[in-house]
This record gives C-alpha cells, structure tokens and sequence, in this order.
C-alpha cells in the first residue's frame, strides 16, 4: 500500500513541522515553507496536526496509488487532475488503488501540499520525519524525491466521519503585490534612522535567488552605522538579515542555525504563508507591529483554524440526506 512516484516535479520531498531542538548540534530545522496550507491539509483528512506531507514547488509531482485512501490538496493551485479529470483542492478527495494524481505547473502560488489518511511510512529521526536535504536525514532517504520512488503508508484508513463536509474555501495566492508584517530587531539598532525608514517605506522585488533556505529581495540600499557583521547568533523562522550589499534576505525552512549579519526584523509567523507562495518579482512592502500584535494575530488564526474543524464536523445537506434516504430503505424491510 502506498504511492508510486511516477513523475517527481521540481522539487518535492515530505515535511511536517521541522525537526525542532537540534540547532545547537548544527542540525537546521526544515519543515514546510507554508505551515498554513500544511496544517489545513492535514485538517481536511482529520490527520495528527504534524503529520507529514508531501511539499512542491513550481512543478509538481505524478503519482500513482497502489491502494486506497484518502487525501486533500492545498497550497498552490497546480491544476491538479486524477486519472484526467480535474480535481477538486482544499476537499477530501477519495482515491482508489489504480488512479493516478498528476499535477501541472503553479497557475497561482508556489508550493502544493497533499495529506494522506494513510499516513506516509518513511523513518522519525529525531522527532521528526521532514526531509533534511543538507545533512541527508529524515523523509524520504533524507533526500528530494526522483522518479519510480515508492513510499509506504504506516496505516489502512479508508474512512472519515462527515466525509462530504470536508471542504474549506482555498486561499488566495494570485497577488503581485504583499505586505509583510514584522516585528523590528533583534539588531535593528545596527541601522541608521535612515536606513530603517528605507526598510520601512521602500517597496522590493523577491529575485530568483529564492529558495528553502531564503529569499533574497531588490530594492533601496539600508544604510547600517558601522556595517552589518555582528557575532554569529541564532536565526528564527522569518528573520531578515541585512549583508554588506545592504539588501534584506528573508531566511525560510531550510535556513541556517546561524548567521552573523545583523537582523533588522522578523516576518510574522502567519505572513510567511504570503511570501513563500509568491513567484519571482512579486512586489514587497514591510509594516511593523509589536510583538504583542504578532502574538494576537497567531491566536487570531489559530481561531480560524478551531472554527475550520468545526465547520467541517458538522453533517451538510447531502449527508443528512443520505441518512433520512438510508432509513427509509432500513424500514421497508423491518
């Protein structure tokens, strides 16, 4: 039982929410690029909220299934089709042994994700099944999926209660144009006045330099006060360093433990999901908030997320239907 790789894409390998504890042994953390769409995924399948995926980028994967289960589609919107036909993305979606996935190039965003209710069988390396592409550990033999890969699944789960209202509006990543929200620091005091306003008024362009590990931006010239390098600290999800070329550098998934260019700032954990889905020349612009609004907008979404499980436990129309039309068929023969 599992899926057989029958086309890889790009680049796609399984991630769930990083391997966390480890930086101080030189080991990044990994994981998904848009937690968001992951964890919504996951919700959709009624799947542990870290359980692994399958993450693409630009082009994805064709896959071919050799046994039932059931999966939901997010992220990007890859033109995903089974056996031809369109399918449906933020809906759980039953495959049967035989059919085969196949999705295209990003229309809008830039990574899809696809759950599994049988859940991927590949190793827990230090609490963690992502993929670790740099030290070759975790997911799929520490290593970014090929072509005729075949990847288990640990469990047979072929059911999922209120099955037809497992479906949620997809997010919208057809932009050209983000507003990042950041909370400043920690070396923001390394910049003039000058070149904090350059940061905070100014509009950049994401480059093609834009990868797991960072996403390298064009734009105005931050001034510093007597450069940038400072003493070798530890870098989180979101931070923006600024080299001597006085341009930011947003650090992602694959960054690394630690760099020693001065931070002018820190993407809010949910603004990450808006640049991660942007393409090359996509438009950006920086806010600040305090950390107490960034603390306030993750329980915002974590609310989101609360009222996303409810609404999708709860039976629709076509479900009470077929339960009144089943009871109906029972009481002709009682």
């Amino acid at each position: 039982m599992g899926i057989r790789i029958i086309k890889a894409g790009m680049l796609t390998t399984v991630q769930d929410l990083g391997r966390t504890g480890y930086q101080a042994q030189g080991f990044n953390v990994a994981g998904v690029m848009d937690v968001r769409s992951f964890k919504i995924a996951n919700l959709l399948v009624d799947n542990p909220e870290n359980e692994p995926v399958l993450e693409f980028t630009l082009i994805g994967p064709t896959l071919e299934f050799t046994a039932d289960t059931i999966i939901a589609i997010t992220g990007g919107n890859f033109n995903p089709t089974i056996n031809g036909v369109p399918a449906a993305m933020y809906t759980a979606i039953y495959m049967h042994k035989g059919d085969v996935l196949k999705f295209g190039s990003a229309e809008t965003g830039s990574r899809g994700y696809v759950s599994f209710s049988s859940y991927l069988k590949v190793p827990n390396v230090m609490g963690s099944r992502c993929t670790n592409m740099k030290s070759s550990i975790g997911g799929f033999k520490g290593r970014k999926l090929r072509n005729e890969d075949y990847i288990s699944f640990r469990i047979k789960r072929r059911y999922l209660p209120f099955f037809l209202s497992r479906h949620l509006e997809p997010d919208n990543f057809d932009h050209d144009h983000i507003t990042l929200r950041v909370v400043m620091g920690p070396q923001d005091s390394a910049f003039t006045r000058d070149g904090i306003d350059t940061f905070l008024n100014s509009e950049y362009t994401i480059t093609n330099e834009f990868d797991r590990m960072g996403c390298r931006l064009d734009g105005p010239f931050i001034t510093s006060k007597n450069g940038s390098d400072i003493i070798s600290d530890g870098i989180c999800f979101g931070s923006i360093q600024v080299p001597s070329h006085g341009k930011p550098i947003i650090l992602l998934a694959d960054r690394q433990t630690t760099g020693g260019y001065a931070k002018i700032a820190t993407v809010c954990s949910v603004d990450i999901p808006k640049l991660v889905q942007s393409k090359t020349d996509t438009k950006v612009h920086f806010k600040a908030i305090t950390v107490q609004e960034a603390q306030h907008l993750l329980l915002a979404e974590e609310s989101e997320m609360s009222a996303m499980r409810a609404a999708i436990h709860k039976p629709c129309k076509e479900v009470l239907e077929c339960r009144l039309t089943a009871k109906r068929v029972r009481s002709l023969f009682e």
